[in-house]
């Protein structure tokens, strides 16, 4: 492994990144190695903390455009230890695959990032415009105090940028077969349908708030929400807790609890969405509690100079013509969009993000350096 170090900087970033036990929201001083090496480069670090949560906002240069590399250094738990085959935090390469929590969630992206801006500059000490790095460390929890918080900050200050690059890991089977140029909304839902308790026996002297919930569930689940478009897909509707009952099988609950998501599409809003819901459960008749919580919005980037640039440079490291997606589940894209930045997702191969056994391959990592080198030139030729 020292060899397979020395001879690629990216890998040896990532091994290093990895080894900090940085579950989120603890940074474990992954934001300080990254910030110590931009530095040298003339790079002015600014920490926007806030919640316990590390923020790392760090530039160099002046004036338009201005490239924001963004991504997170915290990563999910691990899980059962004893299924995993090496140590998480202890990176390990078999079979030219690099495993540990991380790996391509997305500390991959990071160290690829660096290393490319650290080329760029290397070779090409005079740039046109600014870069920029966000790297927070509250993506994979709450995600309320990072780049949330930190976009708030900086568009407060009247900074607007041009473009955006997330190093979340968006390819599919194959680095560079996918550029995510938006992401659908998240809408969550916590419904309580009020009942009466009592005894099974006597069902005239109860309110069985299970029975009330069935008719209005089954509407909520057969709604067509909308159609989507060409570029997202139809709106769903999901359950993804249902809680009732005292545990005995002779009591009628007093309530029953359904948490629920929507993952919606351009077509709908949040108002749309939750107004619906509600004209549908105001229809049954039942006293009910329902509390929402917007996970983020659904936002598209339209064509212009970052997709163009990154379609070129995947195609010069890989030969592929990429797909351009907005599946998935969300990402800290959803803040920087709405900033006014063009923005799209390029990273590895998602296959094992959250998963035991986390990896990715160790001979990705210098061509997804190599992509991001490519689109960075593109944008900031002087």
């Amino acid at each position: 492994m020292a060899d397979d170090l020395a001879a690629s900087p990216v890998l040896a970033l990532t091994t290093a990144l990895i080894a900090r036990r940085s579950l989120t929201p603890d940074d474990a001083d992954c934001c300080a190695l990254i910030a110590a090496r931009l530095e040298l480069l003339g790079f002015r670090s600014e920490w926007i903390n806030e919640g316990g949560v590390t923020n790392l906002w760090i530039t160099r240069g002046s004036g338009a455009p201005l490239t924001i590399l963004a991504g997170h250094t915290d990563v999910v738990p691990t899980g059962p230890l004893d299924q995993w085959q090496s140590d998480p935090f202890s990176p390990e390469i078999r079979d030219g695959v690099l495993y540990g929590r991380g790996a391509a969630d997305m500390k991959s992206g990071l160290a690829a990032m660096v290393c490319a801006v650290e080329g760029l500059l290397t070779s090409q000490p005079h740039i046109q415009g600014t870069l920029a790095f966000l790297i927070t460390s509250d993506e994979e929890g709450l995600a309320q105090y990072g780049t949330r918080h930190v976009v708030k900050v900086l568009l407060a200050r009247g900074i607007k940028p041009d473009y955006a690059i997330v190093g979340e890991a968006s390819s599919n089977q194959q680095l560079g077969d996918r550029i995510m140029i938006g992401r659908r909304g998240s809408l969550n839902g916590v419904l309580k349908v009020l009942g009466k308790q009592g005894h099974v026996a006597y069902p005239h002297k109860v309110e069985n708030p299970i029975h009330r919930l069935a008719p209005a569930l089954a509407a909520l689940v057969s709604e067509v929400w909308d159609h989507g478009n060409a570029h997202f897909p139809p709106t769903s509707f999901q359950v993804s807790n249902l809680h009732a009952g005292t545990g005995a099988n002779n009591v009628v609950p007093g309530d029953c609890e359904v948490v629920f998501n929507f993952r919606y599409c351009t077509e709908s809003t949040e108002a749309s969405l939750r107004a619906r819901v509600e004209t549908i459960l105001n229809a049954q008749g039942f006293r009910y509690e329902l509390k929402w919580q917007l996970s983020g919005e659904p936002f598209l980037t339209q064509h212009g100079a970052l997709i163009a640039a990154a379609q070129a440079a995947i195609a010069d490291e890989t030969g592929l013509s990429p797909e351009l997606f907005t599946g998935g589940g969300t990402s800290d894209a959803r803040f920087i969009s709405p900033w006014g930045a063009e923005t799209v997702e390029i990273g590895p191969v998602n296959d094992s993000i959250h998963k035991i056994n986390e990896h990715v391959q160790v001979a990705d990592l210098d061509r997804l350096s190599a992509i991001y080198l490519g689109i960075l030139q593109r944008l900031h030729a002087a």
